[in-house]
């Protein structure tokens, strides 16, 4: 009787879809948490990241591109997250001086502005081809 309830809870697990938001190994995960309008007119983002390659970097930084509600580019900025720690999440703000969340349709992450191991490898491919993407915030955000 167990063991027919255990066979029965793990075939019902194994089709459970799996979701391209999950965090796999060799992977990064960036999700934008959060964005907030500040009192100073500016977009503060909350950028929460998530190392799962098998080691550490001592330096992760991604280019992102901000569109605004037309499509048009605004800027270019840089989230640099200095180091990572592998297995670790980390989260970090940053905040977009003078443009207010509500003109911010869609952020793209663009290229890699810096991978690095902690061995010293250069891991700017594994850093955008293992990168997966995620928004809990009103804005869209992905490669």
């Amino acid at each position: 009787m167990i063991f027919s309830r255990l066979f029965a809870l793990i075939l019902f697990l194994a089709a459970l879809p799996a979701t391209a938001q999950e965090i796999v190994p060799d992977q990064l995960m960036l999700e934008l948490n959060r964005a907030l309008d500040t009192d100073t007119g500016s977009c503060q983002l909350t950028v929460i990241t998530t190392n799962r390659l098998s080691q550490g970097l001592t330096r992760a930084a991604w280019q992102i591109a901000i569109f605004d509600r037309d499509g048009i580019v605004q800027s270019l900025p840089v989230l640099d997250f200095g180091a990572l720690v592998a297995g670790k999440t980390k989260v970090a703000v940053f905040e977009l001086a003078g443009r207010p969340c509500a003109e911010i349709g869609q952020i793209v992450v663009n290229d890699v502005a810096e991978c690095t191991a902690e061995d010293g490898d250069n891991l700017r491919d594994a850093c955008l081809s293992g990168l997966a993407t995620r928004s809990r915030a009103d804005i869209s955000f992905g490669i």
